[in-house]
C-alpha cells in the first residue's frame, strides 16, 4: 500500500478528508485545549469522525496530530506522552478502514514545531527534535505517508521535509499555507516554495489552511507552473465567523465542490479540506470529480498570450491627475428626464446604480462618463461573466462590485440571499478577465480593461471586520474604493489612517439627508449606519428648513472629508434634484 501512493497520484485526484480540529470544536472541545489528547480521552469521538469521512468517499485520512508534538502540547499544559498520543491516532484511522473494500490511506499529520506565536523563542535545533519525536511515532504507529502541513515559513518547512526523510522512506507531502496576499506568513511565493520542496525528498507538495475555495486556486495554478510534482490543496471553508463561543464557517457545500472541480481541471493531484469543513463537503468533493478520474492535467503547450487591454477608463485617467475627482450617484426611472438631470447636474462622471444598459443608454444620451454597480446577488458566475464581457465590449470600464441584498420573499423578509460569490469574489472575477483568464480559468483571446472598484463602510458597527474585508477586496484586485454614505467623519477617518499604508484612492459617498424622519430611521433601525447625536439634534429642530439643514450638513461632510480622499461620489439616487446645491457649491470650491 505505501509503495503505491505515488503511482496512484499519477492515475486520478486522491480526495483527502476535511477538518478534524474544527469539527472536534464543534463537538464541544475548545479550541484552548490540545485535540490531540482526545486520542486518549475520546477515542470514539474521532473514530466517529474518521468514519464520516470513509462514509464521504475519502481516500486519505489524517491522523488527528496535528499539534501532537512536545512544545505544542505544552503549550497547551498537557503532558501525555508524545508517543502515546500519535500511536493511538494512527491506531484510530487505521480502523476506521477495516472492512472497507476500497484503498484508504492514512497519512500521519505533522505540524510545525511551535505555533507562530512561539517561533522566535524556539531554536532550529529544538523544532527538529519534537519533529523526529513525533515522526517516529507515526511510524512506528504504521502510517502510509507522512503529511507536513500548515507550514508559514519555507525555511522550517524545509527543515522538516530533511529531518523526516533521515527516518523513513515513506513518501512525504509538504504543505505550506498561503495569506490572502499570495504569499506565506514568512513571506515566500508560491513559486518558491515550489522551486525549494522540488528540490528535496518529497512525493507531493500543496497548499492548505489560512484560504477559502477561490483565493486557494490562483496558489495552485502557480504551485503546478513552478514544479513537475504533484500538486495538492486543501482551503478552508471560507473566513471563520465567531458566534459565541464557536467559530462559524460559511462556505456552503456546493460552492466548495464547485472549486474542487477547478482544482482538478487545472492540475490538482489531491483535493482535500482545512478548517470548517466536514464530511458533506467532502462528500460533494467526491461527487464532483467522479467523471474526472482518471487525472485530467493541464497540457504543456504553450498557451496564446491574450491581446493588449484597451485604454483606462474615465475614473482612472482622472485619478491619475491631481485635484478632487467629483461624481453624482443616480438610480435611472427609465424617463427621459434622466437625461436632462445629469446635464443640468454638470458633472462629467456618473455612477449608476442599476443594469449596465442603464449606465450604457445614460452615457449615449448625455455623454456624460459612466460608472456601474454590480451585484453578486442572485446570479451565477457565468451569467456575471457573460453581462460583463457583452457590457466591456460596448465599452463599459468602471465597475463597483457589491454583494448585493436579497429582495424579501414572501412571508419570510429576512430569508438570506443565494450567491456563487460575493463582492470579493467578484473582484477576482473581473481580476482575472483584465488577466485574460476566465471564471474557469481559461484564456481569453483579449484582456479587458476594467476598473475595479469595492464598497467599504466607515460607519460598520465592527470596524475590525470591515477593515479586515476590505483589505480582502483590494487582495482580491480592486483598484478603488468608494464608502457608503457617510454622514460622521470619525469613522472615515479612522479608516483611511488604517488604509494609509495601501496606495488605493478613497470615494466618498454623500448623501443629504431629507430630515429628522429618515434620519431616525437609519441611525436606530438600519445596521451599520452612524448618524451622529448632533446630526439628530439638528434636523428635529430644523422645523420646516429640514432639507436644507441636510443639505448644511452634508455640506460640512464633503469639505471635512476633502483633506482625506480623493474624490467624492454625491448621492442622488432617484431625487437628482436634490445634489445640484451641492454639486455646484462643491464646484464653485474646487
Amino acid at each position: 500500500m505505501r509503495g503505491r501512493f505515488a503511482e496512484k497520484l499519477s492515475e486520478r485526484v486522491l480526495v483527502f478528508d476535511g477538518a478534524m480540529g474544527t469539527v472536534l470544536h464543534v463537538a464541544g472541545n475548545s479550541l484552548d485545549r490540545a485535540l490531540p489528547e482526545l486520542n486518549l480521552s475520546n477515542p470514539e469521538l474521532v473514530s466517529t469522525i474518521h468514519e464520516g469521512y470513509v462514509a464521504a468517499g475519502a481516500d486519505v485520512l489524517l491522523t488527528n496530530t496535528f499539534g501532537a508534538n512536545r512544545l505544542r502540547l505544552a503549550e497547551h499544559g498537557c503532558s501525555v506522552s508524545v508517543r502515546d498520543i500519535n500511536l493511538a491516532a494512527v491506531r484510530l484511522a487505521r480502523q476506521a478502514r477495516r472492512g472497507v473494500h476500497r484503498t484508504i490511506y492514512v497519512a500521519g499529520s505533522v505540524s510545525p514545531a511551535v505555533s507562530a506565536g512561539q517561533r522566535s523563542g524556539v531554536r532550529a535545533d529544538e523544532r527538529l527534535d519534537v519533529v523526529r519525536e513525533q515522526v517516529t511515532a507515526l511510524v512506528d504507529g504504521g502510517v502510509d505517508l507522512l503529511v507536513l502541513e500548515t507550514f508559514g515559513h519555507l525555511e522550517e518547512l524545509t527543515e522538516a521535509v530533511e529531518a523526516a526523510a533521515d527516518l523513513t522512506d515513506l513518501p512525504i507531502v509538504a504543505h505550506a499555507t498561503f495569506t490572502a496576499d499570495g504569499l506565506t506568513p514568512g513571506g515566500e511565493t508560491p513559486s518558491e516554495v515550489a522551486k525549494a520542496l522540488s528540490g528535496l525528498p518529497v512525493t507531493a507538495i500543496g497548499a492548505n489552511c489560512t484560504l477559502g475555495p477561490q483565493h486557494m486556486l490562483t496558489v495552485l495554478d502557480q504551485l503546478t507552473d513552478a514544479t513537475d510534482l504533484p500538486v495538492g490543496v486543501h482551503p478552508n471553508a471560507g473566513m471563520p465567523r465567531r458566534t459565541g463561543r464557536r467559530f462559524t464557517y460559511p462556505v456552503a457545500r456546493a460552492h466548495f465542490g464547485r472549486y474542487a472541480r477547478r482544482y482538478a481541471e487545472h492540475g490538482a493531484a489531491m483535493i482535500g479540506g482545512c478548517c470548517g469543513t466536514t464530511p458533506g463537503h467532502i462528500r460533494e468533493v467526491v461527487a464532483r470529480l467522479a467523471d474526472l478520474r482518471p487525472r485530467e492535467t493541464r497540457p504543456v503547450t504553450a498557451v496564446p498570450q491574450p491581446r493588449p487591454a484597451p485604454p483606462q477608463s474615465p475614473l482612472a485617467r482622472r485619478l491619475a491627475q491631481p485635484g478632487f475627482v467629483l461624481a453624482a450617484q443616480v438610480t435611472p426611472r427609465g424617463e427621459p428626464e434622466d437625461a436632462q438631470l445629469v446635464r443640468d447636474s454638470g458633472l462629467d462622471l456618473v455612477l449608476v446604480r442599476g443594469h449596465f444598459g442603464d449606465a450604457l443608454h445614460l452615457e449615449r444620451e448625455t455623454g456624460v462618463d459612466t460608472i456601474t454597480t454590480v451585484e453578486a446577488w442572485d446570479r451565477s458566475l457565468a451569467a456575471l461573466q457573460a453581462d460583463l464581457l457583452g457590457a466591456h465590449a460596448f465599452g463599459l470600464r468602471t465597475v463597483v462590485c457589491e454583494t448585493g441584498t436579497p429582495l424579501p420573499l414572501g412571508d419570510y423578509p429576512g430569508a438570506d440571499g443565494i450567491w456563487e460569490v460575493d463582492s470579493v469574489g467578484l473582484i477576482g472575477l473581473l481580476a482575472g478577465l483584465n488577466a485574460g483568464r476566465d471564471h474557469t480559468g481559461l484564456t481569453l483571446a483579449t484582456r479587458t480593461a476594467f476598473h475595479i472598484g469595492a464598497r467599504i463602510n466607515p460607519g460598520a458597527e465592527d470596524a475590525d471586520v470591515e477593515l479586515s474585508r476590505t483589505k480582502a477586496k483590494i487582495a482580491a484586485g480592486a483598484q478603488f474604493l468608494i464608502t457608503r454614505p457617510v454622514y460622521d467623519l470619525a469613522g472615515l477617518s479612522r479608516m483611511v489612517t488604517e488604509l494609509s499604508g495601501v496606495d488605493i484612492p478613497v470615494l466618498v459617498a454623500i448623501e443629504p439627508l431629507s430630515g429628522y424622519a429618515e434620519a431616525e430611521y437609519l441611525a436606530y433601525e438600519v445596521p451599520d449606519v452612524t448618524i451622529p447625536p448632533s446630526t439628530l439634534s439638528a434636523l428635529e429642530s430644523a422645523g420646516d428648513r429640514e432639507a436644507e439643514v441636510g443639505l448644511a450638513l452634508a455640506a460640512e461632510v464633503l469639505d471635512g472629508a476633502r483633506s482625506l480622499v480623493r474624490g467624492a461620489v454625491v448621492v442622488a439616487g432617484k431625487r437628482t434634484g436634490k445634489i445640484e446645491p451641492l454639486v455646484r457649491q462643491e464646484k464653485s470650491s474646487a
